[in-house]
């Protein structure tokens, strides 16, 4: 097993971590010597997560990211755990249909913003008051390369996380110069919440990318690391695409 770094004093909260994109952002973060507080909706996969990452190192607490009682919870139990929250990572998303906008059930819809939109506002309020407000830190909201253009099958997801990197800029606007608030925007990253995207044709999926693969969860957590990290102290407002080149090909025949 690999010896952990010294504790670096700092904790982040880092939402739908439990595997995939949000458990690479979270392995990132102690990998440097920060304690952080998961959550996810499986209680048995969280636990596994937090003993991956070190139980001295992390906790977890199961619920819907949606769910504001969840959210006080996470929020509470990183304070008695840690202290502080000085790092909040909203990961935590949702993408249950694939097809045309113009057909899609409109609670579905709502189903998706309360995900992947309003609990990220939910969790940046509720850890601006309990630390940042006074202490300071850093948010770091994944959305994602749908939101940046047309999204074809997958336009109520393109659409929230369009909504997320605005909501990034509100953020970055009103909490500034305390917190600094940024985003991701990844393209098809390995993962089971991607898999329809890639499974059973990666090679055919990859050869699109100029950099000739597809992104995994360690991409976006050493981005997360660096958009947290002292290294990134004069960035506010932003969205970093870490998409392999992909966009390059955009308007390419």
């Amino acid at each position: 097993m690999t010896e952990l770094p010294a504790l670096s004093g700092k904790v982040a909260l880092v939402t739908g971590a439990s595997r995939g994109i949000g458990y690479g952002v979270a392995e990132a973060l102690v990998a440097r010597g920060d304690r952080v507080c998961i959550t996810g909706r499986n209680e048995e996969a969280l636990k596994e997560a937090v003993e991956k990452l070190g139980s001295d190192r992390a906790i977890g607490v199961a619920g819907k990211a949606h769910d504001e009682a969840h959210q006080a919870e996470a929020v509470e139990r990183a304070m008695e755990a840690f202290g502080r929250v000085d790092f909040l990572v909203n990961n935590a998303g949702t993408n249950p249909v694939f097809g045309p906008i113009a057909d899609l059930d409109l609670q579905v819809a709502r189903k998706v913003f309360e995900t992947n939109v309003i609990s990220a506002l939910g969790f940046a309020q509720r850890t601006w008051h309990a630390w940042q407000k006074d202490n300071g830190g850093a948010i770091v909201n994944i959305a994602s390369v749908a939101g940046l253009s047309a999204s074809p099958f997958i336009g109520a997801y393109g659409v929230s996380k369009a909504a997320m990197i605005n909501l990034t800029q509100q953020l970055a606007h009103e909490y500034a110069p305390k917190v600094r608030v940024n985003a991701i925007a990844p393209a098809v990253v390995k993962t089971k919440f991607a898999q329809a995207l890639y499974e059973g044709r990666e090679a055919e999926a990859a050869a699109a990318y100029p950099l000739a693969r597809l992104g995994v969860p360690s991409d976006i957590g050493g981005t997360a690391a660096f958009l947290t990290s002292t290294q990134s102290d004069w960035i506010t407002g932003q969205t970093l695409v870490v998409d392999g080149g992909i966009f390059l090909n955009a308007g390419v025949a």
